[in-house]
This record gives structure tokens, sequence and C-alpha cells, in this order.
């Protein structure tokens, strides 16, 4: 095993907040352009003065991967692959490193099932489609409904959300608030209410109105997990007594600009539900965007979505492609 980070990371804790909708969205590439930027210098430092790949090469490699958020399991794979390359062609130049990196990140990224619906598309899905969000407080899961709501009414589909986050009357103004602006419906009751008697009402509404897709916001609270898992638990249930396979995709949402923070949450979430897709938000504004490649390998969970602006179609299908040739430089 190499070297590991030789400090602690400095874990960012940002508020959602919501925010005007912008009328030109952002590229995946300008979305990332500060994860690229800090890429492609840590890269170049890493293979000053060096002309071909060796040990202190891939020791340094090792640090930049470790530094950028990938995690420390996810690194030792990606420089084991290259390591094997290494030897298996004898003479690797560092000119032929950064394209041996994102073809080896993208083999371990599709590696990686491929989650239900991309492109916001309900085609051959069971309607109505039922999305549960779960994640904690902060990370931008209100506004990733919101925008989850104008890229699917987008395509034709019609939508309704539920305000299962009842432990706060902020949430619920605040769904209620993105709801009017997307201009889709909101069943909610007052603060305070049974959670599942909101996802009951959701669901039964969804069934009456031929809704093609709903979307159900749950609360954030990790200070208890048994509780949590309880809650969430009940929900499910609840759910399926209307709908009996829902929910069909429990979504969570991860704060890219968290980074490591956001691989403890990824853990404590998958252990009380079954996460089966994940949206890493606000990699727009962090440096930390490798994050994206350590938790979708770490967990065996397909990242579906990626935030990479406050616009609603600032939310992107999770393209393993696109984020590589997006993430990594051209040349070092």
């Amino acid at each position: 095993m190499r070297l590991f980070s030789k400090k602690k990371k400095e874990i960012e804790e940002k508020p959602a907040q919501a925010t005007p909708e912008q009328t030109v969205s952002k590229s995946v590439s300008e979305g990332l352009a500060k994860t690229k930027e800090s890429v492609f210098k840590k890269l170049s430092r890493a293979v000053a003065g060096k002309s071909k790949v060796d040990d202190e090469v891939l020791d340094n490699l090792e640090e930049v991967l470790i530094t950028s958020d990938v995690g420390v399991d996810t690194t030792l794979k990606i420089i084991e692959r290259i390591e094997q390359r290494v030897s298996r062609d004898k003479y690797l130049g560092t000119a032929e490193l950064n394209r041996i990196l994102r073809e080896e990140i993208a083999a371990l990224l599709n590696e990686q099932p491929e989650a239900a619906g991309k492109d916001f598309s309900l085609e051959g899905l069971p309607r109505p489609y039922v999305i549960m969000v779960v994640g904690v407080n902060g990370v931008g899961k209100t506004t990733t409904i919101a925008k989850l709501a104008h890229r699917f009414k987008k395509n034709g589909y019609q939508v309704l959300l539920g305000a299962a986050d009842t432990f706060r009357a902020a949430a619920i103004d605040q769904l209620q608030v993105w709801a009017d602006r997307v201009g889709v419906p909101l069943v909610k009751q007052q603060m305070g209410s049974d959670p599942a008697s909101v996802v009951f009402d959701t669901l039964t509404a969804a069934k009456a109105r031929g809704s093609d897709v709903a979307i159900i916001d749950t609360a954030g609270r990790l200070h208890n997990k048994v509780n949590l898992m309880n809650e969430l638990g009940k929900i499910k249930r609840v759910m399926q007594k209307v709908i009996p396979e829902a929910p069909h995709e429990i979504l969570l949402v991860l704060d890219g600009s968290t980074g490591q923070n956001a691989f403890e949450q990824a853990r404590q979430f998958t252990e009380v539900t079954q996460v089966n897709a994940i949206a890493v938000t606000k990699l727009d504004g962090t440096a930390k965007g490798g994050v994206v490649i350590g938790v979708s390998d770490k967990f065996g969970i397909p990242v579906k979505y990626i935030g990479i602006g406050e616009g609603l179609d600032d939310l992107r299908p999770f393209d393993r492609e696109e984020f590589v040739n997006s993430l990594f430089p051209d040349e070092l």
C-alpha cells in the first residue's frame, strides 16, 4: 500500500439555498472546471522532471488522487491497474500517463451498473414511477427534487411532488416555492404530520391523476440511525399499500463539495435503506469532483445525476465517459 494523505482535509458544509432559475445551462466541462484545474496542477507536479512512469511517479499519482477525494480504496485500485500496464508495456512515458489514467478510471466506472431511466426518460418503466429522495439536510436535496421535476416535465411527463419532510416547516415551504416555480403540484400537510401519511396521500393522488412520476422528499436526519431506519421503513411499507413495487428508485443526494464526508453519508444511508441511485450536487463550486469516482466504485451504486450549477437545467444525467473526459486535461 502506497502513500496516504498526510493531513486531514477540511470539510466544507454549505447550506442549500433556493436560487433563481438560470436561462443558460453550463456544460459538464464548465461545471467541473475547478476540479479539472486542481487535478491538472497536481498531475503536472507529479510528473515534473520525469520521462517515464516509475515508482516515484506512481506514489505522486496516488497522492494526487487521494487529495482529489477519489478515496483510498478506489485510488489503490487505479494505481494497481496502472502498475499492471507499466509492467506489461515495460516502458511507459509520462506523456501517456494522462490518457491511461482516463482509460482506467472510465473502465472502473463502467464496471458499475447502469441506473434505470437515464436522460429523464421513463420509457419502459412503471407508472407512476416513484422516486424516494434521501440525504442529510443541506446537501441540495430540495433543489435536486425541483430540477428533477423540471426535467421530467420538460420531457412531457406529468409530475407530482410529495413533501414528506414534515419535521421542518422550512423544508415544506421551500419545496412549495420550487413546485410553484417549476409548475408542478405538491402534496403536503402541516409541519409535524406523519411523513407516511403524506406519502400515502401523494401516491394515491398520483394514481388518481394519472401522474407519470411521483417524487417524495424525506427528512434528512442522521443523528439517530435507528429512528431514520424505522421512519424510512414505515414510509416504504405505506408506499407499497398503494403501489406494491414502490419505491422504484431510492435516490441518495450527496454534496460533492464535502469531499470525504460524502462517503460517510453514503455509508450511513446505504446501511439503513436500499439506495439504488446517487446524485452528486454542487460540483461546480468545488475542486472535490473526484468524489464521484470514489462513491460510485466503493458502494457499487450508479451515480445517476450530477449537479453542475444553480439553473434548473444544471442537473445532468451522469455520462461516465463525458465526466472523465471533462475532469482530466487533454495533456499534462
